[in-house]
């Protein structure tokens, strides 16, 4: 069975304070005990997060590691297996923003997917087509290469160990969101790509949805058969807001 998880990635906001109120607002949430739960800080602030959230059921996980899992010569990375030393348990590759506006390709997401599971982190992969690729009917041809390019390389067992995450890059904080539907037909055409190589594989990854979640629309999305939780942006950012996207997951 399935767990659900709700992740917040919070991207490059935060200051030393906002972060340290963010922290006592998530020590003061309920969380439902069948829903884990995680924060994905900027890298100034994780060993901060780690710290702070100690004790409470909330993982946390980096925005991004480099291509090597050891240390060396990198200047300005971040590998792997440091993350692990500071207390990360996951970490997010191939994010459309680092693969649109950085312009990080396959190949570098493939290396750092690999570093990542070497260190013992839970890669979470993002796929997701733009608008015009919706527009042009190419969804599905678009994240079956994206998802393809990690299992030609690895095979399908590498997601034994990872988690999926679709963000369709038009609702990503633009306020638009893809209706239940829409999410779950992608979903379901991911698991089905997967199970393709192994059905016992494919129905144990999680599949998240992340694109403009939130409270109001997160029980409906969360309802849907294929879709395992979310990985929420701007709303994570707002404790209450993020809790009630939890607590809707729990439902």
């Amino acid at each position: 069975m399935r767990r659900t998880m709700v992740a917040g990635n919070w991207k490059m906001h935060g200051t030393r304070a906002s972060v340290a109120e963010l922290i006592d607002g998530l020590r003061g949430l309920v969380l439902p005990n069948d829903v884990d739960v995680a924060v994905f800080p900027p890298q100034l602030f994780i060993d901060r997060v780690i710290k702070g959230l100690q004790g409470a059921p909330i993982s946390v996980g980096a925005q991004d590691a480099a291509v090597e899992s050891g240390q060396g010569a990198l200047t300005g990375e971040i590998s792997s297996s440091q993350l692990v030393d500071a207390g990360c348990k996951l970490v997010l590759v191939g994010h459309s923003e680092r693969r649109l506006i950085l312009g990080e390709q396959d190949e570098t997401l493939n290396r750092k997917f690999a570093a990542a599971q070497a260190s013992g982190l839970t890669p979470v992969l993002c796929i997701g087509e733009t608008l015009e690729q919706r527009e042009a009917g190419q969804t599905l041809e678009v994240v079956e290469r994206q998802l393809n390019a990690v299992i030609d390389e690895f095979g399908i067992d590498a997601f034994v160990n990872a988690v999926i995450a679709y963000e369709p890059v038009w609702a990503i904080g633009t306020g638009l969101t893809a209706s239940p539907q829409q999410a779950q037909d992608v979903h379901a055409a991911i698991r089905a790509q997967l199970a393709q190589k192994n059905s016992e594989v494919a129905q144990g990854v999680r599949l998240l949805y992340g694109g403009s979640v939130k409270a109001a629309n997160a029980v409906e999305l969360f309802s849907m058969p294929d879709i395992d939780g979310g990985l929420i942006g701007g709303a994570s950012l707002n404790a209450d807001e993020f809790g009630a996207i939890i607590r809707a997951a729990g439902n």
